[in-house]
């Protein structure tokens, strides 16, 4: 399964099509695909909609609404995004109910504008740059297939997919391990000894065992 970001990136430099001469099919399919069949054209204000069709090829969870503040209800509340974590600002003013949706991509040097790779953005995909002045918040969405745990035992310095898909669990069951790099470093040592030892039954180690996977499992499922 494709990465929201590798999805989105393989649309990049989709644009509208200026004036009477028409409207971009590539558009207009974003917005059927994702379910807004109502939309004909390329005008309508889509970057929700290009944000629902990314989320939906990559099999996460959407919104499934036109309005870009609607993914501030959707997802976990991150306050140290990854690239691929959405990116919410706000248009006109704060407190009204325009909005734009992106996919996070980093911040400036100085940590004043942040990146992000979205739709109708400057009436294409692309990567822009926005004030971190305009930030309502960044979400991490959850991918709707059943997480699968690993079997095998892991420990501080394996790396591989194996420990990316523990990351992406500790971090779902609200343990904090940093980024999720396949890297089995102190962070992910430490977020496993806190999810260890909220349960009397298991060793606090730090250690993935097959005890440690059946707690962690037990957890995901409510």
């Amino acid at each position: 399964m494709k990465s929201i970001l590798q999805i989105a990136i393989n649309e990049l430099g989709t644009k509208e099509i200026v004036g009477s001469q028409g409207h971009n099919p590539r558009i207009i399919e974003y917005a059927n695909e994702a379910g807004f069949t109502s939309v004909g054209d390329d005008e309508t204000a889509w970057c929700s909609i290009f944000m629902n069709w990314v989320a939906m090829k990559a099999n996460f969870e959407r919104t499934k609404k036109m309005n870009a503040r609607s993914w501030l209800n959707i997802g976990l509340t991150v306050t140290n995004p990854e690239p691929g974590n959405m990116v919410i600002f706000w248009r006109g003013s704060k407190h009204s109910w325009q909005g734009h949706v992106a996919i996070f991509i980093g911040f400036s040097k100085d940590g004043n504008r942040i990146f992000c790779l979205g739709g109708n953005q400057g009436n294409q995909v692309s990567i822009t740059a926005y004030s971190k002045d305009r930030l309502l918040g960044f979400r991490k969405l959850q991918n709707i297939d059943k997480i699968e745990l690993p079997d095998c035992v892991l420990k501080k310095d394996d790396t591989g997919q194996n420990v990316v898909a523990l990351q992406e669990a500790l971090k779902l069951a609200g343990f904090d391990c940093g980024t999720s790099d396949g890297v089995f470093g102190n962070k992910t040592e430490e977020a496993l000894k806190d999810l260890q030892s909220s349960c009397d039954k298991l060793e606090i180690d730090g250690v993935y065992g097959q005890k440690t996977k059946e707690f962690l499992e037990t957890l995901l499922s409510k």
